[in-house]
Formats: C-alpha cells, structure tokens, sequence
C-alpha cells in the first residue's frame, strides 16, 4: 500500500489520461487472448496502474451505443459449490469484446467476447443465487442485464459432526452498557461458520469470528457469559465455560450507546430512504411500491404520494433517497432521488396539504442498471448544497469517468444548478472513483462521510475530500493499484458488512449493513475511526436506513429485498442513551 495523499482540486496528469485504459477495455484484451476465459475474476492492478480518469478518451467519443443485452441465459449444471451458465450472445454495432457475469450485483467472472458459457466456483452449498450476465464493447459500453436465472446450489453431502467447542472464554473489555469477550477459535471437519453468544442461558447475538461485544446492559450487573460454535451445516459445538462479567466504567460525556429497540411500523416494502419534517415525523420511500409515505412516532402511517415515472430495474433500482430542504417551513420541498427510463434522477416536490405535488426533475440522466444505482441523498450543514451518491450501474470504468455522473458523489445547488467551486468546472462531480455509495453524514467539524460497497473483497467507509479520486475500480479497500487514490479510513470483509445507511451522532458513526445485518459504531479520532462496536447482529435482519430524529435517537430501516416477499419490512426505533452527559 503506497501513501495516500488528499488533494484538494486535482488536475488529471496528461500524461496518463493519454495513456489511459479502461479496466472493461483491458479485461476485453485480456479475454481474447485467452485470460478472461480461464477464469479471469477482475484482479486488474497492473492495467488501474495505467488507468486515469478519462476525460478525453476517443473510443467513448466514437462509440456511444451499447451491445443487446444477451439473450436466453440458462443453467447449464451445478454442484455443490459451483454453478454452469450459458447464453446466446449479444449483437454490437462495432463488436462485442467480453461478458460479465454477476450473482446480485457482484461481479463473479469475466469471459471473452467470443465465450457464451461460463462456470462459476467456490460458492455456499445449499443456496440461492440471482444471475445476470451483461455484455461489453471496447469503448467500453455495457448492455443492460440478460435475464435472470435464480438457482440453488446443491445441498451438501450429510454432515452430522459437530464442532468442538470454544475454549478460554475471556472478558476483554467493558463499559457502563457493555462487555467485550473473545475466546480460542473452535475447530469442525468441515468449518466453523459462526459463533452463538449466549447470556444468562438466552441467546444474545452471533459473531462472525471469535471476539464479540454484548451491549445493551446494566452497570453493576453480573451477567453468565458462554459461547457455541457453529458450522454451514447447522451443527452446533457444545457450551463453552461460563465466563462472569460486570458492566463498569464511566463513559465519555455524550457518547451516544444503543439502548431499546421497538417497531414503530411493520408490513412496509422495502423502506429506502427516510427523512424527518420538522414536525417530528419522517417521510419514508417504498422502493419497490415507488411510493412516499408520513411516518408518524405512535406508527401512524399517511401516504402522501407516489413518484411519477419510477421505474424499478429487477435488482436495486427504483425510489430511493428521500431528503427534506432546510427551509421546509419556508419552502415545502422533498427531494427524492429515483430510477426513470432515462436512468437514475433527483426530482423535487412540495408537499402541501399531505399530498406531493409539481413534481421536477434537477438532475437527470445518470446510467442505471439492475444494480449499483446509488441512491442516497443529503443536504450540507449549512443547507446550500444537496450532495448525491450513485453507483458505477455495473460499469467499473464511470468510476474515471469524468464525463459521466455514476460512480461519483456529486453535488449541486437545490435547485440543480452547479455550484461555481466545485473542483471540475461545470460538472456536478464532487468525488469520483466510487463503485457504489450509500450513506452520506456530516461530522462537527463539516466533513463528509460516505460508505461503499465493495465487489467480492472489502467494503468501505471513507471521509469525503473534494475533487478526490477513491480508486475504483483499480483500488477496492486497499486491494489492488491504490497509490494514486484516497485511502478508506476502515474497511471490513463484503462478508460482513454491505454498508448502507450512514448516521453520526455526537462524532461517532453509525452504519447500517445489509449483508453483515448489524450496525457499527465507529469514533472519529482526528481524521481517523477508533472504537469500533457492533450492535444487533443477527437480531433484526439485514438494515438499510438509519437517521436522528430530533430527541437524538435512532430509526432504522429493514430490507429483506432477496426474499421476494412484498411488505415484510419494518421501521424501528432506537433509544440512544448518552451516558456521562
């Protein structure tokens, strides 16, 4: 990992920009000779390290029309840790050079442009997978998803052994409201997959590996502490040894600790984006419905509109950042960020007399797709500028793209307008090398946070610098060609995070994580994240959205978007406690 280093306005070498390649266009190289097609999965560094944002690249220029998305994709076999797809291909003006194979939005394989078929490994036994193959160009553009194909694995050969069990259950740290443990990893003939905590006899959350932190305690209480572990097939380890912490300690003064959780609606379809009116309640956008709707505190439910020309893509398009002008009291507006047939837009509305009303489009015709279609939206401290996150719409190359708004977060005027001082005149880019952000807050000092979603290694939160470069798609965490990019300030495992929703009170950030199901607390120390703790692991599902309302608590989103189960999601309530203060 080379240094890091943040600039304010930076002006593309011209050398590189000469020389610039793109990650689709080298990987299309890369496939006719053979590369792709023997299981080329994207580990790209050495072409990134040539590739910079391409301002003047003549192929974009030349070659605007993308290929037909390939047709009749089909299983062709499957194994317990493998799946075999085929398709018929894809017609091209110039050519088609390569095919991209995603399972739910992450890129699993890359093939040849000549390669119709393509095989798929080291997957979970016993599970469901989402598949959809897009085709390329050299320019590069990428067609719109194939159709796709949902398979599940096979089921694994019987395994009734189960681990052992956790040794040397230890207490390693503790607060007022919390006990940190960590315990010797258990083993298993085939692997241990997880660890189950329990308190007092009762089930008190998961880990993913052998270190935890219970919250949610008494100070001065005794609380019987044991461990199970647990492997792919279900077989639980027998009880570790009790281990008898007590909560002590005095936290710093305000730091914010997560208390009692209730619902506060239940039977909503996956609630993307939430923002408060100042009257206490939120405005809440159903992403698949496309409607808008009044939350109340006591879980009264209004709807109050539903969004002209949104359109959902099958995957993770349709309604979804919802923000609320400053000057609401004065002005009325929503802004709502949403997928139309010309790809993903910011429009604005009035709300007048509950219902919303004359409906603008301010920002319009960023690149969408089945996925990565950003979405989140959030105004600045000093309300003049709305900030906007979106994704690279599975197209690795808009991230270095200057030309194009996916893969950035941008900011603009409420009125759509681009601000005289952003870093690239005339454009709304405010950063740029983003593969898919998600949640954007403001810390006290006036900094912008964003989290990112990374492909299959690490995903990320990075604190926000303008006219910065974040790296993708050579750079992904801190894997692969990184020096010319900005650092993330943490990362964790795609495994155990997918961070969305971005909320930070009193300088400590909260994320909500969709694959990881549980929020993170992170303090910011300086210009760095220390402290990290976990709330909710496991207990709640997979969390989308997290936003303060005005007594300083939390509400919480949840999206079971890959059940394909209509109005099973719920709005929560968090009590934030702010012991010390």
């Amino acid at each position: 990992m080379g240094s890091h280093t943040l600039r304010s306005r930076p002006v593309p070498d011209t050398r590189r920009r000469r020389l610039a390649v793109t990650i689709a266009t080298a990987l299309s190289l890369l496939a006719a000779s053979g590369a792709a097609a023997s299981g080329l999965t994207g580990d790209l560094s050495e072409v990134a390290r040539h590739s910079g944002p391409s301002t003047d690249r003549v192929s974009a220029a030349t070659d605007i029309v993308p290929p037909t998305p390939p047709r009749n994709l089909r299983v062709t076999g499957k194994t317990e840790h493998s799946v075999s797809l085929a398709w018929d291909p894809s017609v091209d003006n110039v050519g088609v050079v390569g095919y991209d194979v995603y399972q739910h939005g992450q890129l699993m394989v890359s093939v040849s442009g000549t390669t119709l078929e393509a095989t798929v490994i080291g997957l979970e036994a016993d599970t469901r997978y989402d598949w959809t193959v897009f085709a390329r160009d050299a320019a590069p553009n990428v067609s719109r998803a194939s159709n796709n194909v949902v398979v599940r694995t096979d089921s694994v050969v019987l395994d009734n052994e189960s681990p052992t069990a956790p040794v040397n259950v230890r207490v390693t740290g503790r607060s007022s409201t919390s006990v940190s443990l960590a315990w010797d990893a258990a083993t298993d003939n085939v692997g241990v997959t997880g660890y189950v905590v329990h308190r007092d006899g009762a089930q008190a959350g998961t880990a993913d590996g052998p270190a935890t932190t219970v919250n949610g305690l008494a100070a001065g209480t005794g609380y019987r502490f044991s461990v199970r572990a647990q492997d792919a097939a279900g077989n639980l380890s027998p009880f570790s040894e009790e281990v008898i912490a007590v909560p002590g300690g005095t936290a710093p003064a305000g730091e914010p600790e997560l208390g009692a959780v209730t619902t506060l609606r239940e039977g909503t379809d996956v609630p993307w984006g939430l923002a408060f009116l100042p009257d206490g309640s939120a405005l809440v956008s159903e992403r698949e419905a496309f409607t808008i709707y009044r939350l109340f505190p006591d879980g009264r439910r209004i709807d109050v509109g539903r969004v002209p020309g949104a359109q959902g893509t099958d995957g993770e398009g349709g309604v979804l950042g919802v923000e609320v002008s400053p000057t609401f009291a004065a002005d009325g507006l929503v802004f709502v960020y949403h997928t139309a047939a010309g790809g993903n837009q910011v429009v604005r509305a009035r709300l007048v007399g509950g219902e919303l009303s004359g409906w603008t489009t301010i920002l319009g015709g960023m690149p969408k797709n089945r996925y990565h279609n950003g979405g989140r939206l959030r105004f600045s401290p000093d309300g003049r500028y709305l900030f906007v996150s979106t994704g690279d719409a599975q197209n690795g190359s808009y991230g270095q793209n200057l030309d194009t708004n996916a893969g950035k977060i941008l900011r603009i005027h409420p009125d759509g307008s681009i601000p005289a001082d952003n870093p690239f005149p005339g454009k709304a880019i405010w950063s740029y090398g983003h593969r898919n952000v998600q949640g954007l807050d403001f810390d006290s000092r006036g900094r912008l946070w964003a989290t990112e979603f990374g492909n299959n290694s690490q995903d990320e939160l990075n604190l926000i610098e303008r006219g910065a470069d974040y790296g993708w798609p050579g750079c992904e965490g801190t894997a692969g060609y990184c020096d010319d990019s900005v650092a993330p300030k943490k990362t964790w495992p795609t495994s155990a995070a997918g961070p969305s929703g971005l909320a930070i009170i009193n300088d400590h950030l909260f994320v909500a994580t969709t694959v990881g199901r549980r929020i993170y607390r992170l303090r910011i120390d300086g210009d760095e994240l220390v402290d990290q703790q976990v709330y909710f692991q496991g207990a709640y599902g997979r969390l989308r959205t997290l936003e303060v309302d005005r007594e300083g608590d939390l509400w919480l989103t949840t999206t079971w978007d890959l059940d394909d189960v209509v109005d099973n999601d719920r709005v929560l309530h968090v009590d934030v406690e702010y012991p010390g203060s």
